[in-house]
């Protein structure tokens, strides 16, 4: 196997086993995986989100991120309603449900990253995200994905955020037209 093969398998598989660590402590809290993502990114949001920038978000389609949206909505973890812009668009926002527990849910993810984190050298950790950050850019650039105006920057022990401009906020179900 070649050095690439090998270091995409390690990506993939890297980003997997910390999701389904991070899965099973938020279990008991009733959140599978789909549902703690999709409230993380309305979380790290500064605006509601239109559910095409959620699915865009979470690389999935859109008509399989309506069907979760409508089951979080009936549990009490999201509310939709019409965007103001575009009444055939959804905005999603955080439900009274999700807000108090996304505390909880930030307290699991850090305290998840400091242990898997633990004793590995901040040099290293720089590194490596320097190195992710660019192999990021270029797919970013020669593809698809797109990171949706939401540029990723590293913070402290190798935590990444995601950081929204609300000029560069897009409306995707109006065609990509800026909001003004």
């Amino acid at each position: 196997m070649s050095d690439g093969e090998t270091f995409g398998q390690l990506l993939h598989g890297t980003g997997r086993a910390w999701r389904q660590k991070l899965d099973e402590r938020l279990k008991p809290m009733g959140l599978s995986q789909a549902k703690w993502r999709t409230l993380m990114h309305l979380s790290l949001a500064q605006d509601a989100l239109t559910q095409a920038e959620i699915a865009a978000r979470l690389g999935v389609e859109e008509p399989t991120m309506v069907t979760l949206l409508h089951r979080l909505e009936k549990e009490g973890w999201i509310n939709r309603k019409s965007s103001p812009r575009d009444r055939r668009c959804k905005m999603v926002l955080l439900g009274q449900r999700a807000q108090r527990v996304i505390t909880r849910i930030k307290r699991a993810a850090d305290d998840l990253r400091h242990e898997l984190l633990a004793e590995i050298p901040n040099a290293d950790l720089q590194t490596c995200i320097k190195v992710l950050t660019r192999i990021r850019e270029r797919a970013e650039k020669n593809g698809k994905l797109r990171s949706m105006g939401s540029p990723v920057y590293a913070g402290h022990a190798g935590h990444t955020r995601h950081r929204h401009s609300i000029s560069r906020k897009r409306a995707f179900c109006t065609g990509g037209k800026e909001f003004k």
